[in-house]
């Protein structure tokens, strides 16, 4: 489809109206030039050089269009926002603790990157430990840096109330969820189930009194999302929804990509969050990626949020031998 075909389509898009418009103008000129040229051609010289004109500035709108194009299409394919979530896996009180720790982990990271860092949501257990939790994060190439999180973290540790200096085992599970601009599918209200309670949390006279906190659940797959960061429900829903077409586009991507793991044994796990990916040693103080058998040490560095460099060789996807990195 040429330009001209696409013009009432990009007047739509905030980023291309300006642009469009100035096309449609352009366009108008030079038609104006040749009716002109038409009832006097003496003129012909004049309106070579003005026609010759109008075109230079159409190839630059042209050009223009098209980079903002690309852009768009790169922030649909790694947005700049996303959903993080944290859930305790096997392991008990000492799985808990550990969501949380990765949790606290990611919001270092993210303070370090620039990146805005806001809690939707936080269900924790008497120790303090996160039974799950979902937070929200903006920044440019959040999503590029994070996407292979996903999956299961292990830790392996003495538990500060473990008396006989054993070693436990525990997980975590991460999920990260783009927030992307554009959907294929449409949910049915009809298959939502919405329920409303009382946020919790210290603040001003309002909290507890009205009913903020947000609960939808997708009845054909049984996904349950909560919002309560919002001061209002309508906002906490309008959060909610997001969560939740996030994770059905998700889902909708895993059966993908699993249709096709055959021929992906270039790229790095499946982005399916039951996958085991890291184990964090503690007593060897070493942090390994089973995904790219590598391995770093300096535990309470990577957990105070200092993971670029595991960041960086997943991004580069390289294979290699197990060993420590300093």
């Amino acid at each position: 489809m040429s330009l001209i075909d696409r013009l009432g389509e990009l007047k739509k898009n905030h980023q291309t109206s300006y642009l469009a418009e100035s096309y449609e103008r352009l366009l108008r000129e030079e038609e104006e030039i040749r009716k002109m040229l038409e009832g006097d051609g003496t003129l012909h010289d004049l309106a070579a050089e003005e026609l010759s004109r109008l075109q230079t500035e159409k190839e630059t709108i042209e050009k223009q269009i098209a980079t903002i194009e690309e852009s768009e299409k790169e922030e649909e394919e790694f947005p700049n926002e996303i959903i993080l979530e944290v859930r305790a896996g096997a392991g008990g009180d000492e799985a808990s603790l550990f969501a949380w720790e990765l949790a606290h982990m990611y919001e270092l990271y993210c303070e370090g990157m620039k990146w805005s860092w806001k809690t939707n949501y936080e269900s924790k257990n008497e120790v303090g430990g996160y039974k799950e939790a979902s937070f929200e994060i903006k920044g440019k190439d959040c999503y590029r840096k994070l996407r292979y999180e996903t999956g299961v973290h292990r830790v392996q540790r003495i538990p500060a109330t473990e008396k006989n200096g054993r070693i436990h085992t525990s997980t975590a599970s991460v999920a990260i969820l783009p927030i992307r601009k554009k959907v294929n599918f449409v949910i049915n209200p009809a298959d939502l189930d919405m329920e409303y309670s009382r946020s919790g949390g210290a603040g001003g006279q309002n909290v507890n009194k009205v009913e903020t906190a947000v609960r939808l659940i997708h009845k054909p797959t049984g996904i349950d999302v909560r919002s309560t960061s919002e001061r209002s429900q309508l906002a906490n829903r309008e959060k909610a929804m997001m969560i939740l077409t996030a994770k059905l586009q998700q889902m909708k991507e895993e059966e993908e990509a699993k249709k096709y793991s055959a021929d992906r044994k270039g790229q790095i796990g499946t982005a399916d969050r039951s996958e085991k990916i890291r184990t964090y040693n503690f007593p060897q103080d070493r942090v390994t990626d089973h995904r790219i058998r590598q391995s770093w040490s300096n535990i309470p560095g990577i957990m105070e949020g200092k993971i670029e460099k595991m960041i960086s060789a997943l991004a580069l996807g390289t294979v290699g031998e197990a060993g420590e990195e300093e």
